[in-house]
């Protein structure tokens, strides 16, 4: 007898292939069965029927920073609402574990790590984090048989680099015998069921004290160590972020990750392809990198999102604003004194020309003020420019844009959240990503789920990526959005069993609205251990999301069910090469 029977359902399996009416049998976890709609005779314990309804694969998420929240939200909220199923964290280089034991000041350098680089919640880290373990393994371990999604994790440079080295780890380069220890490290953390290596050398990543994180001090001879080790262990992968990832790539750049890629005989993937019609050369530049990858026998897949995902901004919290040269002083200042400076004319006239120089490389795109819209405010001063252009409203005051925008901001202590307009929303640019999306080294994902908490949100990708694709720009087809969601993603970690709708696979299942599927906008919630915020976007269209067969959501809500499992590389992952 089957578990469940979900009848007459449109199944678009994951595959590519054509949509078709269809009954699907779940039994033990896995799919048991799947005929022709009204064809299925099996009894079953439970029956549904989804006439009119889509049934996907559960959407595999290839790069979040869940590491932390799922502690506190085994849910990994809002992902799963939106029928992400399985998630991939570790990314960017930084993992809660190894910690070495001897030190446990690591832990709390790791907090303040995350919370600056990544966005997280200190208060949050600190309480709704345990902190128990030591090796890879016993972290895995913390959280089998409390989760609702499935989920693996990369091994994090910078915590091998602090966990040999110390204190030394930033600044400091590795005697021969600590990079063999890094290497055994890394080796224990694999055989534990770590998917890989991430690490990251971009410019942007720096620690809780201001300073670059350990991996940006690694050279390459200790880079390509590490990926060594990767090749010699089953089910890996590597993750890598270096500066040109905001850009374009360096030469340089280039060739380290095709060497990084070759050694170990494995993808590397990077995120993220920003796709934009303004800047024509940053795609090709971008993948050369994959060209020259397969060329010299490695291989390395782009993520891009297929929406867009802005980033707010304030001027009372770190953020990109801080990185643009010569503003970090001023922001950094206690918010008293910020306040002051940022009164003064002069000090605005050199922050605007210091954005605009061509040292603020790809930050100059933040100094448009005038494009921003004003988010959520804070005081009476304030009432009713929320949702407003600040160009139109300096318009109406007399003043130049920055000078009101400021002006705003101080009227709410600097709380304002700040929305700078994309301006990639173009025909122009949406065409060009429709033609991306079709290399063999392009994969959608990228949301970065879990980190930049207030900042964005970026979970939501695929639901709202399936209402384009049904209802309104419809640049491909449901059953290729979905491949790209499901398949595509599953096949570049090796996913045992899962990715698409087929007969013994596990049950990962959505089942979907095809004439409502979509994200609702993102809105700022306190539900954080300490109270503190983030952003939240309920799913539309979600009728139901089953993990491992067991129903985690039910119109939209969640059921409570904690069905997932840690993926362990080589158990759950099968070994992928770069052909």
């Amino acid at each position: 007898m089957l578990d469940h029977l979900i009848q007459g359902a449109t199944l678009v399996d994951g595959t590519g292939a054509a949509a078709r009416s269809a009954d699907v049998g779940i039994k033990d976890g896995r799919i048991a069965v799947i005929t022709a709609a009204g064809a299925c005779a099996e009894p079953a314990v439970s029956t549904e029927d989804a006439t009119g309804l889509v049934l996907t694969p559960g959407f595999v998420d290839p790069h979040t920073h869940y590491d932390a929240q799922l502690f506190w939200d085994p849910f990994a909220t809002p992902s799963l609402g939106h029928g992400v199923t399985t998630v991939a964290g570790g990314n960017c280089g930084f993992t809660l574990a190894p910690l070495n034991p001897a030190r446990p000041e690591d832990a709390d350098y790791t907090r303040r790590m995350m919370a600056r680089v990544e966005g997280m919640s200190l208060a949050a880290l600190e309480e709704g984090v345990p902190w128990t373990w030591s090796t890879f393994g016993e972290y895995l371990g913390a959280l089998d048989g409390r989760i609702a999604v499935n989920a693996g994790f990369m091994v994090g440079h910078c915590a091998l680099r602090r966990h040999v080295m110390g204190q030394g780890a930033v600044g400091g380069q590795p005697t021969p015998g600590q990079l063999a220890q890094m290497v055994a490290l890394l080796k224990q953390a694999m055989a534990e069921g770590a998917w890989g290596l991430s690490t990251t050398q971009s410019s942007t990543h720096s620690d809780g004290d201001g300073q670059p994180v350990a991996s940006r001090h690694a050279r390459r001879e200790e880079l390509l160590a590490l990926c060594r080790a990767v090749g010699e262990a089953p089910g890996t992968q590597i993750e890598a972020i270096v500066a040109g990832c905001l850009d374009k790539f360096a030469d340089a750049e280039i060739d380290l990750l095709v060497q990084m890629s070759a050694v170990a005989g494995r993808p590397l993937n990077w995120n993220v392809l920003t796709v934009d019609a303004a800047v024509p050369d940053r795609v090709p530049r971008q993948l050369l990198a994959s060209e020259r990858a397969r060329a010299a026998g490695g291989r390395i897949v782009a993520l891009t999102m297929p929406i867009l995902t802005p980033m707010n901004m304030s001027l009372g919290t770190f953020c990109a604003l801080n990185l643009i040269p010569g503003w970090g002083p001023i922001l950094g200042l206690p918010v008293p004194e910020r306040i002051a400076q940022l009164r003064r004319p002069e000090v605005r006239e050199e922050l605007l020309r210091r954005a605009d120089s061509p040292e603020a490389g790809v930050f100059r795109r933040l100094a448009d003020f005038g494009r921003y819209v004003i988010g959520d405010t804070y005081s009476g001063a304030n009432d009713g420019l929320t949702g407003r252009v600040v160009r139109e409203i300096a318009a109406d005051r007399g003043q130049d844009p920055f000078a009101t925008l400021v002006e705003i901001c101080v009227n709410d202590e600097l709380r304002t959240v700040l929305w700078p307009m994309p301006t990639d929303n173009d025909p122009a640019s949406w065409t060009l990503r429709q033609e991306t999306w079709q290399h063999e080294d392009v994969m959608l994902g990228g949301s970065d789920a879990g980190a930049h908490l207030d900042r964005m949100c970026g979970a939501p990708y695929t639901t709202r990526f399936l209402g384009d694709c049904l209802r309104r720009r419809q640049l491909l087809p449901l059953e290729q959005a979905v491949r790209m969601l499901t398949a595509d993603p599953a096949e570049l970690f090796g996913l045992r069993g899962r990715g698409t709708v087929a007969v013994g696979n596990f049950a990962d299942l959505v089942l979907l609205d095809p004439e409502t599927i979509d994200a609702g906008p993102a809105t700022l919630v306190h539900d954080l251990p300490g109270d503190s915020p983030r952003l939240d976007s309920r799913p539309e269209g979600v009728v139901a999301v089953r993990v491992n067969g067991v129903e985690t959501v039910r119109e939209g809500k969640l059921t409570g069910a904690v069905p997932g499992t840690v993926l362990r590389s080589g158990r759950d992952t099968r070994t992928v090469g770069t052909r």
